[in-house]
């Protein structure tokens, strides 16, 4: 099933201030983490994979992209895009993931931030990133983690005062579909063991040479102790 929740006037207000006020995990963990691994991208071709916003296309184009392509299901993020992080090096592409299939080989830079875990048929894509990149190409992605996605959202379990004790983690095995509530009810993730994503991509030709598990840095962590 191929979502397009963020085109949902509800969901995309949600989240755009989330992000606009800077008040989730992206800026605070996920982005600093994601940077920490790239490569240098001077000269390089970088497709990313679920672009939302656009800003990681303006940044790559900043950090010296040859050019890049921005490609995501919702248009009303890509509206956004071409608004705010507009380059003659960007070329935005409104379309599902999965349906996305440039030549072989030509891309050498792949980034995928926190989408991969909406996608029903997560093999298919890895063999599709793994088909367009160039010999030596890097294929760099996030997803929400396997701890969350088991349970199919924040299972903090608290006591009577509300104050978190301890997180839950139940149904890990049991993979696949999750229904979830998160600015709206009924956005559907997918769960998969680390197991699972691991032998997919060595199963598809990767080779993997970095898996991280960041936490918040404590500058960020005293700022927002929530």
């Amino acid at each position: 099933m191929k979502q397009n929740i963020y085109d949902i006037p509800e969901f995309f207000k949600g989240y755009k201030n989330l992000r606009d006020t800077q008040s989730g995990l992206n800026e605070v963990l996920e982005i600093p983490a994601l940077k920490s691994l790239l490569p240098d991208l001077t000269g390089k071709r970088v497709l990313d994979l679920g672009c939302g916003f656009g800003w990681f296309c303006k940044y790559a184009v900043d950090q010296g992209a040859q050019h890049v392509i921005g490609v995501d299901i919702s248009e009303k993020m890509l509206c956004d895009a071409r608004k705010n992080y507009s380059d003659e090096k960007i070329e935005y592409v409104c379309s599902p993931i999965e349906d996305f299939i440039p030549e072989s080989q030509s891309v050498d830079v792949v980034v995928s931030s926190l989408v991969l875990h909406y996608i029903e048929d997560f093999k298919s894509v890895i063999e599709n990133v793994f088909r367009l990149l160039s010999q030596n190409g890097v294929f760099i992605f996030s997803i929400e983690h396997p701890m969350c996605t088991a349970m199919g959202g924040y299972s903090w379990h608290k006591d009577d005062n509300g104050n978190k004790l301890h997180w839950m983690v139940d149904n890990y095995k049991d993979e696949g579909e999750r229904n979830t509530t998160w600015f709206i009810k009924d956005r559907i993730i997918y769960h998969r063991t680390i197991e699972t994503l691991i032998n997919t991509l060595i199963d598809c030709g990767f080779t993997i040479t970095n898996l991280s598990e960041p936490e918040a840095p404590d500058e960020f962590v005293k700022l927002r102790p929530d």
